[in-house]
């Protein structure tokens, strides 16, 4: 059983749950055939007599949002429930015209599952109490010093997966691990977008402290935050705020709370309500869905190999912890390059493995990362001109440095290079490896530098690496290092 007394905070556990609202990548609303980006478009756009809640329209579920919730569900190490129904949340709001919201609540498409978290000295599984399909509502504007608001219903209707985890996090540290392996969940399986910064991803967290170890205390509800850094500054604050209030004798009400990202603090906002405000039954104009074990199935077996998998994969490699997390978070980062295939196809080389990691980690992931506009290359050329990269390093034609300034060309070219070889000599990158030539280059340094060539034969074997350099500068990084040493070697007669 988890030891809880090091989440102590002034005598205090602090309990913590995570609702998240992820927007599912569909092409059209969960109820209608309006388009689901909203990025780009004008105000009230993307609207139909679905989302304006018109008399006589009948919304039509989007399958696509079901299969994308199948597949939630096997990232969250579940199977989906075979059936499961659709409800109305009544609520009055401004950004909601029909006065509902069409959501799951009695019968989710998903129970139960669990998210293992990555701490700094251990690992943990966070339980997941539910996910459900819901219709997201229109976006209210609130303009600083005008006494009204702008209402934006082009996101009423987009598909929304809630995910509910269970109270099962007792630190910052630990609802940060949760909320960014969400994040990889959800990228990797291609479930959504995942971009925090249209929203695609909103996390409202719940925090509650109690001095009683088996008792839940009352708790809030931040709502909206958009990022993994607000997720731990706000339960941070959270955490402090209820504490110093219990302390000095005042009473937490069970409210829903804003973030100020320039003031790092929580707001209120308005009271929480609770389950039976909402009056909820079930909707009417959507049939329950049942689903079919041959399609349940048939997602199944389409799902990509997620991040634990990756990690497993990697474990091989002894990479240190930020190595793996920079690999594992750049496979998402863009949609267009992948990492961590080029690496499985060199699994069976140990010696290959390792060094076509370290080229990707130390020299084509930061390239890209500062250099947005270098081209994207298939799975199969990178891989194509890593063997071939290996391969001359390998055999001493191609040094470790005179490696990294060819990947980095390679991958700045604009034309595809179909023989590595001869574009690496084309552009000086091969070392010399003729012997005669070497020995030029060596008597030529030993000469021009005396007192280093005396301090060698004296017995200063310090100063080869300094006679090495100036061969490596006079040949133009060209002479193999490994032959020039040999042949100081056999000058000096050591």
């Amino acid at each position: 059983m988890e030891k809880l007394s090091k989440y102590l905070y002034k005598g205090y556990l602090p309990t913590i749950g995570i609702e998240c609202h992820v927007q599912l990548k569909t092409e059209t609303k969960l109820f209608s055939g309006i388009d689901n980006d909203a990025r780009d478009a004008k105000p009230n756009t993307l609207v139909s007599h679905i989302c304006f809640g018109l008399p006589g329209s009948l919304p039509v579920l989007n399958e696509k949002a079901i299969s994308l919730a199948v597949k939630a569900a096997f990232a969250l190490n579940v199977r989906p429930q075979i059936d499961s129904h659709f409800d109305r949340k009544h609520y009055f709001y401004p950004d909601l015209p029909k006065g509902y919201q069409i959501t799951q609540f009695e019968a989710p498409i998903i129970l139960g599952g669990n998210v293992k978290i990555k701490l700094s000295d251990s690992v943990k599984d966070i339980g997941i109490t539910r996910a459900h399909l819901e219709e997201d509502a229109g976006k209210s504007t609130h303009k600083e010093g005008k006494d009204y608001s702008l209402v934006d219903l082009n996101r009423a209707g987009t598909p929304l997966l809630e995910i509910v985890s269970e109270p099962d996090m007792h630190s910052s540290e630990e609802a940060k691990a949760y909320a960014h392996e969400l994040y990889l969940l959800m990228k990797y399986a291609d479930v959504s977008d995942a971009n925090l910064f249209y929203g695609n991803m909103r996390f409202d967290v719940n925090v509650s402290v109690s001095k009683d170890q088996n008792k839940l205390g009352t708790r809030s509800e931040t709502k909206n935050l958009n990022s993994f850094r607000s997720v731990e500054k706000a339960v941070d604050y959270e955490i402090k705020r209820q504490v110093d209030l219990l302390e000095k004798g005042g009473q937490i009400i069970q409210e829903t709370r804003g973030w100020n990202d320039a003031k790092q603090k929580t707001f209120s906002q308005r009271s929480k309500e609770e389950a039976h405000d909402y009056r909820y039954f079930p909707e009417p104009d959507i049939p329950p869905t049942k689903l079919d074990n041959n399609f349940i199935n048939s997602i199944e077996a389409t799902m990509p190999v997620m991040p634990e998998e990756w990690r497993n994969i990697l474990k091989p490699l002894n990479l240190d912890p930020s190595s793996e997390d920079l690999l594992i978070d750049a496979e998402v980062e863009d949609a267009n390059i992948n990492y961590l295939p080029v690496i499985e196809k060199f699994i069976d080389s140990k010696e290959a493995l390792k060094k076509v990691t370290n080229w990707l980690i130390n020299i084509e992931i930061p390239l890209r990362r500062d250099n947005p506009e270098v081209k994207a290359l298939s799975t199969k050329e990178r891989v194509d001109y890593y063997q071939k990269i290996y391969d001359l390093n390998e055999t001493g034609s191609l040094n470790s440095n005179r490696a990294k300034d060819l990947i980095e060309d390679i991958l700045k070219s604009d034309a595809p290079i179909t023989d590595i070889e001869k574009y690496a000599s084309d552009k000086g990158y091969i070392q010399v490896s003729d012997e005669s030539e070497i020995t030029e280059i060596v008597r030529q340094v030993l000469a021009d530098n005396e007192k280093a060539t005396n301090d060698l034969k004296n017995g200063e074997t310090k100063v080869i690496g300094f006679l090495i350099g100036q061969i490596m500068k006079q040949s133009q990084g060209k002479a193999n290092p490994a032959i020039a040493q040999k042949i100081i070697n056999q000058l000096i007669k050591l």
